[in-house]
């Protein structure tokens, strides 16, 4: 085999791999639905504005809220599955808002309806997910 034809299925590999690394690289968690009233929230009190578009927001735990740092921090969020199906295809973006309200949080994420809605086929359930900041 000429060294050429080696030098190229070396770098197809390896830019096959990282697209794959690339995927799986996200933390994994649990994540349900919770409603308004939204405000106050622990990162912005009652500040209307703090909310993104969409409403896509999130509370996290106490191992992501990080003394409070984790305000603002943004999340690609994944559905990976769940009872009876749950998860629609693709990814949504999320701003941290508020942390759990229950110590110790049942949940990584408590996502807002509009958030849960956009990547679960039902509202009240509990579904595992990917993420990665």
């Amino acid at each position: 085999m000429s060294q050429m034809i080696i030098m190229t299925r070396l770098f197809l590999f390896l830019v096959l791999s990282s697209l794959l690394l690339k995927q799986v690289l996200g933390d994994v968690g649990t994540a349900a639905s919770y409603g308004p009233p939204y405000i106050p929230t622990a990162c912005d009190g009652n500040r209307a504005g703090q909310f993104p578009p969409g409403n896509l927001f999130v509370a996290v735990n106490e191992g992501l809220w990080d003394n409070g740092a984790a305000c603002g921090r943004r999340y690609r969020i994944r559905c990976v599955s769940g009872n009876n199906r749950p998860c629609k295809d693709g990814t949504i973006d999320v701003k941290v808002v508020d942390s759990c309200p229950k110590s110790p949080c049942s949940n990584t994420l408590l996502m807002s309806n509009d958030a849960f809605a956009a990547i679960s086929r039902f509202p009240h359930g509990k579904i595992n997910i990917e993420y990665t900041q």
